[in-house]
């Protein structure tokens, strides 16, 4: 409430002059600089406009508000908390629990860099940060308000949110402010600085032997570098692209689920369409309920890699408790399903191939969430004897071959000795 209560104090002492302070309400906030591999052209084109002091300020108050929902129970941070990454990293469910205690069916993906999505949420039902802010508002499984109009009528009862919105917005408070202000405060949430990062630009010690290893075998064999795409202006390890690897084939029969969701979801119905993508059985066909595109059956975004060494559980369903788990699901070439994208193939990778991936994976954390990381590394490597995704007998070409695994020889180069990054 520290921030609301500076908002206040502003207001206060411009009180009938009907202007704001310059510098502090209506001036532009735009980092001083970004920091290793946050892409300053990236940043340029998706934030053309930096949010103001005081909209961070009150977005924070917000995002950090249980209020916010209809018991009083759950904030935004409930389900992304700053100091786990802006994710809940539950330990005692797979996805994020709501208001009643209701468990949806989908993982909360971290805010941390949100700001360059080309779209939000695991299936990109929202366009944008402030549609993005809103919807969980009004997600009976989430926050459970019924409508915007219940979330302002509940603001409008706290005064110091009255004068704060009249004193950042110059009016009277309404539900698409109340998107605009979380999505500020979310516009700084921007991420890099790892220890990758530093190797990329030329210290070698950056990162260890067996993290380079799996650089290169990211790059090679593992072709996680398809849909984990990485360069110097789009260095978010993601395609953001909506891909079926199999995770979801798990649990239904997606034809006969799809052909059942096409006679319900309406198209545009954004509301009806978060509501089942959380709160139903029909979570699991992804994009489609967006798109209605069979292609798109059972297909979710390409996750970042960015500080996924703090970011588990792993999935649109948090259904792998590591990243040993993950690359077992990839290296067997996930499940097979008719909507399989036919990128998936069993890559072939042996036990010391997957400690170096996972080696470089955890390489790639914000030095912020250095302790975390480091803690959550040792958590997961301790836990790597249990391996319910494991399936050697694929892995190694004995029974449903998925293609032929990747070249064995992949490069070692630092692609900063080559002036790449």
């Amino acid at each position: 409430m520290r921030a609301l209560q500076r908002i206040v104090a502003i207001s206060a002492l411009t009180a009938g002059t009907g202007f704001l302070i310059p510098g502090i309400s209506n001036a532009a906030e735009a980092p001083s600089a970004l920091p290793p591999g946050v892409s300053a052209s990236l940043y340029e084109i998706t934030v053309p406009h930096p949010p103001t002091k005081a909209q961070i300020e009150l977005g924070e108050t917000l995002f950090n508000d249980k209020r916010l929902s209809s018991d009083g129970t759950v904030a935004c941070a409930t389900c992304h908390d700053p100091a786990k990454g802006f994710t809940d990293h539950r330990a005692d469910n797979a996805t994020s629990a709501g208001v009643g205690g209701q468990h949806g069916a989908r993982n909360s993906p971290t805010v941390l860099n949100a700001m360059f999505h080309a779209t939000e949420f695991w299936d990109g039902r929202a366009a944008t940060l402030e549609d993005q802010a809103k919807l969980p508002i009004l997600n009976p499984v989430e926050m459970g308000q019924k409508s915007g109009a219940d979330v302002v009528a509940k603001l409008k009862t706290i005064p110091e949110y009255v004068t704060a919105f009249k004193t950042v917005f110059g009016r009277d408070i309404t539900y698409d402010d109340v998107g605009i202000a979380i999505a500020a405060f979310e516009r700084t949430q921007f991420s890099g600085n790892s220890p990758f990062d530093r190797y990329l630009a030329g210290n070698a010690t950056a990162i260890d032997d067996g993290a380079k290893r799996g650089w290169a075998l990211f790059n090679g064999k593992a072709r996680c570098n398809d849909c984990h795409a990485f360069n110097a202006v789009a260095p978010l390890f993601s395609d953001q692209k909506f891909h079926n690897i199999g995770v979801a084939a798990r649990k239904q029969s997606f034809p006969a689920l799809a052909h059942e969701a096409l006679g319900v979801v309406k198209t545009g119905d954004a509301k009806q369409i978060d509501e089942m993508a959380i709160g139903s059985k029909y979570s699991e066909l992804g994009r489609f309920l967006v798109t209605r595109n069979q292609a798109d059956v059972g297909a979710f975004k390409t996750e970042t890699l960015r500080n996924i060494g703090i970011t588990g559980p792993y999935m649109h369903d948090g259904s792998m408790a590591t990243l040993w788990d993950v690359l077992d699901h990839y290296n067997k070439g996930g499940i097979p399903n008719p909507y399989l994208d036919g990128g998936i193939q069993r890559l072939g990778l042996t036990e010391p191939e997957i400690d170096d991936l996972v080696a470089f994976l955890f390489t790639l954390t914000d030095d912020r969430y250095a302790d975390f990381n480091k803690a959550e590394q040792a958590r997961q490597a301790a836990a790597k004897t249990t391996r319910p995704q494991r399936d050697l007998d694929i892995v190694q070409g004995g029974k449903m071959g998925f293609g032929d695994p990747g070249s064995t020889a992949p490069s070692m180069r630092n692609p900063a000795t080559i002036g790449a990054f």
